[in-house]
């Protein structure tokens, strides 16, 4: 019953996030929308963030489903791309908020470990520090997240895979050249 809950939380707050932005929706209304007391809602979450959070964490995971690897990053993140095509009055107006900085640290977390899990792939068998593996998986992660952001910012209207094509060709054995260079 508690994740029912939880996502009937969720699901209201992406249905309001359809029509205003997150500074313009309060609890109150998120707890009519689901026919729900104001206890109830905070039972499951400390505030308006908290459920933001759940939905980023929750929905980045199903947005991934498994693809962290070297041969399969690029449709790890073209889901991203098309979860956020799927959810976009929720990403425009989370991200034209105040409150921006959940979809940015949604993007930044998830981002950062789906080249963190490229990054180890690649390194393996060589030795190289986790310090310097996590400043890679950084490194690209401000690249990849900055081209988001500007395609957000521009209505989503860029193909997401030509983007990829795109970024692929850019990287395409820079992971091994960087950890090659470090284990030196």
């Amino acid at each position: 019953m508690s994740q029912t809950t939880k996502k009937a939380l969720a699901a209201s707050l992406k249905k309001m996030l359809a029509e205003k932005t997150l500074d313009k929706i309060t609890v109150k209304d998120i707890v009519e929308d689901c026919e729900v007391n104001r206890q109830t809602f905070y039972y499951h979450f400390q505030d308006i963030y908290a459920l933001m959070e759940w939905i980023f964490v929750n929905e980045a995971a199903q947005a991934l489903d498994g693809k962290k690897t070297y041969d399969t990053w690029q449709q790890g993140f073209y889901q991203i791309f098309e979860y956020m095509l799927n959810n976009k009055a929720f990403i425009e107006n989370t991200l034209h908020s105040s409150n921006r900085d959940y979809v940015e640290r949604f993007l930044y977390d998830t981002t950062f470990n789906l080249l963190l899990e490229v990054v180890k792939e690649q390194a393996a068998n060589m030795k190289v520090t986790d310090e310097n593996k996590k400043f890679i998986a950084n490194f690209y992660k401000f690249a990849f997240v900055g081209i988001v952001k500007d395609w957000i910012r521009s209505g989503m209207k860029e193909d997401p895979e030509k983007i990829i094509d795109h970024i692929d060709v850019l990287i395409k054995g820079d992971f091994k050249k960087a950890l090659e260079t470090y284990e030196r």
